[in-house]
């Protein structure tokens, strides 16, 4: 999560590999192009609203980054002249080491391991889900004349 908040290159290559073991590739991508303009928004799938359940909140941000870290990605991608399907693309790219660990693994270990992993990366997708759910639940900026949000403060994150 911090590295994907630096500019350096070898930063952001250590985040995709770390995403890259648990299959949450596109993680750093909604992260800070989404979340970092949208946090403490209705707009925010990764910020918990007041009175939202861990389960409900899960069933919406999971899906929500996921599908936002694509759009993230595309439009990158875009702007470079690039395909979603090209070398460009960094989700692939975490995703290529998420299918590499997992080919391994089956190597070593035989098709016994595909539970294990599927368990393993829920398991840490609902970890990040639960620091997401913590750190922002029932937060929200306030909405401005303008149509703007307020800025973002130490107020609100918890």
């Amino acid at each position: 999560h911090e590295l994907g908040h630096k500019h350096r290159r070898a930063d952001r290559i250590a985040a995709q590999i770390a995403n890259g073991l648990v299959g949450y590739g596109h993680f750093c991508i909604e992260h800070n192009i989404g979340h970092h303009v949208h946090v403490a928004t209705p707009e925010d799938c990764a910020s918990a609203r007041m009175g939202e359940s861990i389960y409900r909140f899960m069933l919406r941000e999971i899906p929500g980054a996921f599908r936002r870290g694509w759009g993230h990605e595309r439009e990158r991608l875009a702007k470079r002249g690039a395909g979603l399907f090209s070398w460009h693309n960094d989700i692939l790219w975490s995703w290529l080491i998420t299918l590499g660990i997992a080919c391994a693994l089956i190597v070593l270990y035989g098709w016994i391991i595909v539970p294990f992993l599927i368990v393993h990366h829920f398991y840490a997708w609902y970890g990040l889900t639960q620091a997401n759910y913590v750190e922002r639940y029932g937060l929200m900026r306030e909405k401005l004349p303008g149509g703007r949000y307020e800025s973002c403060k130490p107020r609100h994150s918890w």
